[in-house]
């Protein structure tokens, strides 16, 4: 697994967008945040090897993730059950997956009803909302 492949991967996972944040890391959302999505991966692609990838594990997964080697806390994300991986050889490309897929699927149940049923809007009614979402928020940030 390579950072292009994780994003391609990460890209066909229903609702998922992505940003650059904080220097250079790519942060996967469950829908936008314009509309109250929530961020479940964060690919770092500064070569400052400290972590490769931090991901939503959850408070099940979270303790025995940490038993791996090459696991840790992630940084200042610990709180919320997430975990960092030190390189891209800590896990097969299929166990990456499946933890991906399963972070995905929990920060999506705890995304508020009205983001929810956003998502699941046609497409087209979908961008015409997140296109006035975002005029509204450029407004009020410039009337600030």
């Amino acid at each position: 697994m390579d950072a292009e492949r994780l994003r391609e991967y990460l890209l066909q996972l229903p609702h998922v967008v992505e940003t650059m944040q904080w220097g250079a890391n790519l942060v996967f959302w469950v829908g936008d945040k314009a509309i109250g999505g929530k961020m479940f991966a964060l690919l770092n692609l500064d070569d400052d090897q400290k972590a490769v990838l931090s991901f939503a594990a959850g408070p099940e997964r979270y303790a025995e993730l940490l038993e791996t080697e090459g696991v840790f806390p992630a940084p200042y994300l610990a709180r919320a059950h997430w975990v960092a991986i030190r390189d891209w050889g800590v896990f097969r490309r299929s166990e990456l997956e499946e933890l991906l897929k399963q972070g995905r699927g929990l920060i999506y149940e705890k995304l508020p009803n009205r983001t929810k049923e956003v998502l699941a809007m046609p497409a087209a009614a979908q961008r015409r909302l997140l296109a006035d979402r975002k005029k509204l928020l450029a407004a009020r940030a410039a009337s600030r």
